[in-house]
Formats: C-alpha cells, structure tokens, sequence
C-alpha cells in the first residue's frame, strides 16, 4: 500500500473539490439542447473570468460580506471565488439575470476591474454569433431601443412586464440606474433581446408598446423604420 504524504491528500482534495464546483457551475443542472447534450451556462465563463482575477485577501473579504448568507463551516472550506459563487449560486443569490449581490460585493472590496467584466456581460451577453438576429434585424432594433429610451418614461415597469421581464429583474434595473430612466429602459430591452436571441424583433417590442397603450411611441419607430 502507497504511504501518501497527507498534503498530497489534501491537494488533491481540493483539486477534485474545485473541479466538481467547475463542472456545476458550468452547466445548467438538468438543461439539455435539442440533441439531449447538457448546456453550457454562459454566466459561468464570467464567474470565472472574475474568479482568476481575486487575490485571497479579496476573497477573504468577500467571504467576510457573505458570512450572513453562508454559514461559517461552510465559508472554512472555501478557497478560491468557483466554491463561493457555487454557494451564492445555489442559494440564488446570484445568477444570469440576478447580479446585484455579486455587484455589491465587488464594489465593496473594490474591484472596479472586475465590475467592468460584469458591466460588460449584461450589456452583450456572452452567446455565440447564431444566437443573434441578422444585421438588419439589429439595426432595427437598435433604432427602436433608443426611440423607445427617449420616450417611454415612467410606463418602464409596465413596459417591462409586457415584455415578459420579472418583477426581480426589474428591481434589479432600478436599483443599478436609480436616477436615469433612460439607462432603466435600455438595460430593460437589452436583457429582453438576451432572452430571445436570433428571435428579437423590432415587430415584438412595437406590439408591445400598442399592448401598453403608448400609440405615439409605437408609431414614431414605424415611421422610422419605413
């Protein structure tokens, strides 16, 4: 029998305790495609992205902002940021369309840098190009994202729900743009166009509109669009 040295052990330990935190955290949990494979979570390739870039003295101070949410056995066994957001991810505290907490606790051990990688992940998402509408379909969209922005106001939550948005979301969206309506209704639409992909349309956000009784706004990106 080999006599292996106990901090072999408990490398390897941890080795194997890290890859089974990467494999949950890459894959959505009972998802599938079409052809019965299990598919990959996009959110994941960011989680990390902002995992790599964490010192441990910055973990540690994350740990530290979640010791109300995880408990403190657990939070003993975490030591790298794949174990902790695998938590955070399991109590729902973080997710695709729920990154507020992880937001928070980036801005408090301030890390700018990786706020940016957050800031631009929900600007654009991180699917592949066939997820997307065609060019055209794009510019249409884009044209209508900034007509509506101009001229939706304080309809924005109800707009929101029209477009199937949770109510969640929608907090989420106030709280990171408080005092900009403007920027609430764009990251509404972008995360709209997230959920939908290749299927967006500029057709489906004017309906939406007429849905909500905004006519004039509806029909000002008709003309445009024409």
């Amino acid at each position: 029998m080999l006599n292996v040295p106990r901090s072999c052990l408990q490398s390897l330990k941890s080795l194997v305790k890290y890859a089974y935190c990467l494999f949950k955290i890459f894959f959505d949990e009972g998802k599938v495609d079409e052809e019965g494979t299990e598919k990959m979570d996009t959110f994941a390739s960011v989680l990390l992205r902002i995992s790599d870039g964490l010192k441990k003295d910055h973990l540690e101070a994350m740990k530290f902002l979640c010791s109300d949410d995880i408990g403190k056995k657990k939070l003993e066994k975490v030591d790298n940021g794949i174990q902790l957001f695998q938590y955070l991810r399991e109590m729902q505290k973080i997710g695709m369309g729920n990154t507020q907490y992880l937001r928070t606790l980036l801005t408090n051990i301030k890390r700018p840098d990786l706020l940016e990688i957050l800031d631009e992940f929900e600007k654009h998402g991180s699917g592949p190009q066939e997820d997307l509408p065609d060019a055209k379909e794009q510019d249409k969209l884009d044209i209508a994202t900034q007509l509506i922005a101009e001229n939706l106001g304080k309809d924005w939550r109800m707009y929101g729900r029209k477009l199937g948005i949770k109510d969640a979301k929608l907090d989420h969206i106030r709280e990171k743009h408080p005092y900009n309506l403007q920027e609430q209704v764009i990251e509404l639409i972008q995360e709209w166009r997230k959920m939908h992909g290749a299927k967006a349309s500029a057709e489906d956000l004017i309906q939406a509109l007429r849905k909500c009784n905004l006519n004039l706004t509806a029909d000002l990106i008709r003309q445009k669009l024409s």
